[in-house]
């Protein structure tokens, strides 16, 4: 019997101790995409400022 109440209440605290740890997850993927967005935009800004700033060649 003490097992069981054992096994019950390592599993109650595993299951509190989840949703802090999946929200902490969570917010650190959130973060990461946010950053990597703010990367990927300023590349592709800097590329094309660069890519229209070169003098235009005549023919």
């Amino acid at each position: 019997m003490g097992r069981i109440l054992l096994i019950v209440a390592a599993v109650i605290v595993g299951l509190m101790l989840l949703g802090p740890i999946l929200g902490f997850a969570f917010t650190l993927l959130k973060w990461a995409l946010i950053i990597g967005g703010i990367a990927f935009a300023a590349m592709f800004v800097t590329k094309w400022v660069k890519t229209n700033s070169e003098p235009r060649r005549q023919p």
